[in-house]
């Protein structure tokens, strides 16, 4: 008789409770906030201060409903569902393009559904970390060959040049850094990413060189001189920056903002976080800083953890959508990056937004459940004969 030490790997059951309670307080933080910052503008627009705060309350609880079943569904079903989820985020992004989409202030960016207002582009990114987690995953040497890494970047391509259609530069950009973090998880060659990367940023110059009478171009042009075009292009920079002066460190208190009424155009969308930082001020900024900090933290944990190359690119293309926008929006309060139109994760007004991403935390939840643990056990080995 022997014995021998196996690496055993078996799972375990709970679920991770941090992204949860992180999850659940930034969305009511977001409820809060939608209800202070829509206050004059709903009363413009429908005679009522309650009806933005009313919608994200019915957004709040759809998504809610996505997120406990994300988190009870086996996170490997979305792998079935990856192929016909982006075909249809490509059907809807030519739906909009073709002259079906509905406009507004210049950007065509919306389907009208049976009174449901769709945002292809929101729905484009959470196609695109499916279908990126199921194709690599499916054979991950692939993408270290120009025949294997093809069909990702036409897919890439084909979906930011549809988006930038509309236009709307942030969500193509944001949709090229999550796959480009995905393809560096996986692996991807050094010679490959530098290539990607100088593609990119060839694209965004072009894209904005390009466009030198448009949309695109003076966005860009005026974020070096805000100032200078106060009343203009850079109303809304300026607005928020005077927003998030006046909160100072501790702010001018909760519902108090002056700039929510009528001077910043449509602040519980891309600029809530002004109204934010106007009314608690840089300690309640930093408060939410925190949480966004630990869901990212939790996110790298569950991608680490997770117990194959699937939930851990699927992991990983989460964090990195939730992260790639934090940053940028965050950057556009403040001026540091060019105004472009992008929601802050959990806390914009958005049914679309709110939704999708309340669904992948909960495909977070239901990876860190089958998350692995390796101990060793000691395994008798009895010989039959000598």
């Amino acid at each position: 008789m022997g014995s021998t030490k196996l690496f055993i790997t078996k799972k375990i059951g709970p679920m991770d409770f941090p992204l949860m309670i992180t999850t659940l307080l930034l969305v009511l933080i977001g409820i809060v906030a939608v209800f202070s910052a829509s206050f004059y503008s709903s009363i413009s627009e429908s005679g009522s201060p309650y009806g933005f705060a009313i919608k994200q309350v019915v957004f709040a609880v759809m998504g809610l409903f996505c997120l406990i079943l994300s988190t009870k569904m086996n996170y490997h079903v979305w792998r079935t569902f990856a192929i016909p989820i982006l075909g249809a985020s490509f059907f809807m992004l030519l739906i909009v393009i073709a002259g079906a989409g509905k406009t507004v202030k210049g950007a065509t960016r919306w389907i009208s559904i049976f009174g449901f207002t769709l945002m292809p582009g929101e729905i484009s990114k959470f196609s695109m970390i499916l279908a990126t987690a199921a194709y690599i995953s499916a054979n991950p040497n692939r993408i270290n060959t120009v025949k294997g890494l093809f069909p990702i970047i036409f897919c890439l391509g084909a979906a930011c040049l549809l988006i930038m259609k509309q236009p709307n530069l942030s969500v193509a950009a944001t949709l090229a850094v999550i796959v480009m973090c995905m393809l560096i998880i996986a692996g991807l060659k050094r010679i490959y990413l530098m290539g990607g990367g100088a593609l990119f940023v060839l694209a965004l110059i072009f894209a904005i060189i390009g466009d030198r009478d448009g949309y695109r171009f003076r966005r860009v042009t005026s974020f070096f001189h805000p100032f200078k075009d106060a009343s203009g292009d850079s109303f809304q920079v300026v607005q928020s920056l005077m927003a998030l002066g006046s909160g100072g460190i501790f702010g001018v208190g909760i519902g108090k903002s002056i700039q929510k009424t009528m001077y910043l155009p449509e602040p519980h969308n891309d600029f809530i976080m002004a109204i934010i930082g106007e009314e608690v001020g840089f300690v309640g900024i930093f408060i939410i800083m925190i949480l966004y900090v630990l869901f990212i933290w939790r996110g790298v944990i569950i991608a680490i953890n997770a117990p194959d190359l699937f939930g851990t690119l699927l992991a990983t293309g989460i964090v990195s959508m939730v992260a790639a926008q934090v940053i940028f929006n965050i950057g556009v309060v403040t001026s540091s990056l060019p105004a472009t139109g992008v929601a802050l994760p959990f806390i914009s007004y958005g049914g679309n937004a709110l939704i999708i991403f309340m669904t992948c935390s909960g495909i977070l939840m239901n990876i860190s459940k089958k998350r692995t643990i390796q101990r060793n056990y000691t395994v008798e080995k009895y010989a039959m004969y000598q």
